[in-house]
C-alpha cells in the first residue's frame, strides 16, 4: 500500500480509503433494510490487512446504520490499525447542545473512546455561517481539548469562492472535497486544491469516480484512453491523475464488494505525486472533452435529495437519462424508466416543492431537470 503525506498533522495515511457509503444493503428477519455486515467486515478486514488505513463513514449513510456497521467491523484489533473520519449531521443541528449530543451517539455507534477524524458533514458557506452562530468552533475546539476527537474538518459542496472562505475561517486540520478530473472547475475547483496545498492543509478527495460515472465510461471516452500505449481501466486514469496531485492525501472509493477491493488495491499501488507524464495529462483532457460532450445532468448518486415527499425516484431517474444519453440508443420508450414510472417513482409525481434542492451538493435545478426527463425518456 503506497501511503500519503497529510500535510501540517505529520502523519501519512493509506492513499486509498475505503468509502463505507456504499456497502450494500439487505432486509434483516424483519424485513428492514440493514447493512450487509458480513460483506462490510470482508470488505473493512481485507482492506486493512492490506494496508489501508483510513476509513471513512457518517451518520446519514445507509439509512443512518452504517457506524454501527463499522464499528462492529473494527472489533478484534482492527480499530486500532485506522483512522476513523466520520460527520456531524447538519441538517440536525439547531443547537450548540445537539452537536454534543449527536457526537456522542456517533461515538457509541462507533463503539470508540474518541473519533480520529471528525467533519462537519457538507458545508456550503450558508451552513456554515448557521452553524458558526451556534458556537461549532468552539464546540470542535472543545472536543479537542477533551480528546474526544483528534483533528477537526469538513467536507464541502459548494463553489470556491466558499470554500476560500470556510478554510480560511477556523484552524482546519483537514478538508474533504469532491475533485475529480471532470470537477476542476466546479465545487472547491483546482484552485480549492492549491489553496489548501499552501496553507499545509491535508485534502481527502470523495467523488473522484463522480459515483462510478467514470469507471463506466462510453466507447468514445474509452477509445481516448485505449489510444495510449499502456492499457488501464477508467478507473485507473482517474485515480492516477488524483493521486499525482501532491496536496491530495487519501483518495475515497466507495466499494460494495471484496471485488472492488481488491481492484482498487491494486490501483492504487501503481500511483504516486507527479508520476503522470504531460502525454498522459493530455489523454485525461482529451476524455475530460469528450465526457463533457455526452452528459446532460451532473447528479453523482450521492442521495442527499432523498427521500423526496412525493416518492420521486431522483437520483433513479438522472442515472437513467445520463445513460441514455452517453451510449446514444433510443432514449424514448426507455424499459428502466418505464419501470419507475410503473412503480410510481417518476419524474411526472413532481410537484417542484424544492425539497431536494436544498440538499443537492451539486446544486442542481432538480425540477427543472426532472421534467426534461420525463418528457424525453417516455
Amino acid at each position: 500500500m503506497k501511503y500519503r503525506n497529510f500535510g501540517k498533522l505529520g502523519i501519512e495515511c493509506s492513499a486509498f480509503g475505503i468509502g463505507c457509503m456504499r456497502f450494500p444493503m439487505k432486509k434483516n428477519e424483519d424485513g428492514v433494510n440493514t447493512v450487509d455486515q458480513e460483506i462490510a467486515n470482508e470488505i473493512l478486514h481485507t482492506a486493512i490487512d492490506n494496508g489501508v488505513n483510513y476509513i471513512d463513514t457518517a451518520y446519514v449513510y445507509s439509512d443512518r446504520q452504517n457506524e454501527k456497521a463499522v464499528g462492529t467491523a473494527l472489533k478484534g484489533g482492527y480499530r486500532e490499525k485506522v483512522h476513523i473520519a466520520t460527520k456531524l449531521p447538519v441538517w440536525d443541528v439547531k443547537s450548540k447542545e445537539d452537536m454534543y449530543r449527536l457526537y456522542e451517539e456517533q461515538r457509541a455507534n462507533l463503539q470508540v473512546d474518541f473519533i480520529d477524524f471528525y467533519l462537519i458533514h457538507s458545508l456550503n458557506l450558508g451552513q456554515w455561517k448557521r452553524l458558526r452562530e451556534l458556537g461549532v468552533r468552539e464546540f470542535l475546539d472543545d472536543l479537542k481539548k477533551q480528546k474526544k476527537i483528534t483533528y477537526a474538518c469538513f467536507s464541502f459542496h459548494d463553489n470556491y469562492d466558499a470554500f476560500e472562505q470556510i478554510l480560511n475561517d477556523y484552524d482546519w486540520d483537514m478538508c474533504q472535497i469532491q475533485f475529480n478530473y471532470m470537477d476542476i472547475n466546479n465545487q472547491a475547483t483546482i484552485k480549492g486544491v492549491e489553496l489548501a496545498g499552501s496553507k499545509n492543509i491535508p485534502i481527502v478527495i470523495m467523488e473522484g469516480l463522480q459515483g462510478g460515472r467514470l469507471a463506466n465510461v462510453p466507447g468514445s471516452v474509452k477509445k481516448v484512453f485505449e489510444s495510449y500505449k499502456e492499457k488501464r481501466t477508467p478507473a485507473e486514469w482517474a485515480f492516477r491523475w488524483l493521486c499525482n496531485f501532491p496536496q491530495i492525501g487519501t483518495v475515497l472509493s466507495g466499494v460494495t464488494n471484496l471485488e472492488q477491493t481488491y481492484q482498487n488495491l491494486e490501483t492504487f499501488d501503481k500511483t504516486g505525486v507527479g508520476i503522470m507524464t504531460h502525454e498522459e495529462l493530455e489523454i485525461v483532457d482529451r476524455a475530460r472533452e469528450e465526457y463533457m460532450r455526452r452528459i446532460k445532468v451532473g447528479c453523482t448518486g450521492c442521495r442527499y435529495c432523498m427521500p423526496c415527499p412525493m416518492g420521486v425516484d431522483i437520483p433513479g431517474i438522472f442515472g437513467t437519462w445520463n445513460e441514455a444519453y452517453k451510449f446514444r440508443d433510443d432514449i424514448s420508450k426507455n424499459g428502466h424508466y418505464n419501470r419507475i414510472l410503473n412503480d410510481g417513482h417518476g419524474a411526472n409525481k413532481c410537484v417542484a416543492c424544492g425539497k431536494c434542492m436544498e440538499k443537492c451538493p451539486q446544486s442542481i435545478s432538480i425540477p427543472e431537470m426532472l421534467r426534461q426527463a420525463n418528457c424525453e425518456l417516455q
